[in-house]
């Protein structure tokens, strides 16, 4: 979707909410007006870049919420963010949070894949390889074009040492042999694999709907 569709939705949020709100009697409403909202959700699903988008649009100012592209970035319950003068609204941003209990090893790796929990924790070269994997069955090969590839690859070691090459991320490590030591040149795995994901993140290996 566009930026200008994402802001059409963006623009249906307040109206949304201060209807939903306004249908709701409560004792307290004569007397407080503000509304006051609780952002609550999965890690690194965007609960503060929503936040950022709001003040931006509503009130024309900047980011009151630090963001990023890996969870964990929210730490605490932040104080109410202004989001709207007109009506008064705040929202609280919170630390996402997952199920203590993930029900499979494949629904793990599916949130792995979406970046709501830390890749180190599951192993990037994991993740890629998983991922290549929901690629290829759902036909979606956009990652040959992105990587210059012959055609598509079902195996992940293959893939990175593609990826690894084209983007010149190798290095030089030395090897101990009978005839003496010889410096090689060897694809940098881990480097590759992260480009590989993040790209996938970006929507730059086209859409995939993981369920």
């Amino acid at each position: 979707m566009s930026h200008v569709g994402f802001q059409d939705i963006w623009l249906r949020i307040v109206p949304a909410i201060t209807e939903r709100i306004g249908s709701n009697p409560q004792f307290n409403r004569a007397e407080t007006t503000e509304i006051s909202i609780m952002m609550t959700g999965i890690p690194n699903v965007g609960k503060s870049s929503l936040i950022n988008a709001l003040r931006r649009i509503y009130i024309k100012k900047g980011k009151a919420s630090k963001v990023g592209g890996e969870p964990g970035i929210t730490r605490s319950v932040l104080s109410r963010i202004q989001v709207s003068e007109n009506p008064l609204i705040y929202l609280l941003d919170t630390p996402g949070v997952l199920s203590p209990r993930i029900e499979s090893v494949e629904t793990g790796m599916k949130l792995a894949i979406c970046g709501t929990i830390l890749d180190h924790l599951v192993g990037e070269d994991i993740i890629a390889d998983y991922l290549l994997y929901m690629l290829n069955q759902h036909q979606q090969h956009r990652y040959v074009a992105q990587y210059e590839l012959d055609g598509p690859c079902s195996d992940i070691e293959t893939l990175l040492k593609k990826i690894a090459i084209k983007l010149g991320k190798t290095q030089r490590v030395k090897v101990i042999t009978g005839v003496g030591n010889v410096n090689i040149t060897v694809p940098n795995y881990s480097a590759a694999a992260y480009d590989f994901i993040r790209s996938f993140r970006k929507g730059d290996l086209g859409r995939l709907t993981l369920d």
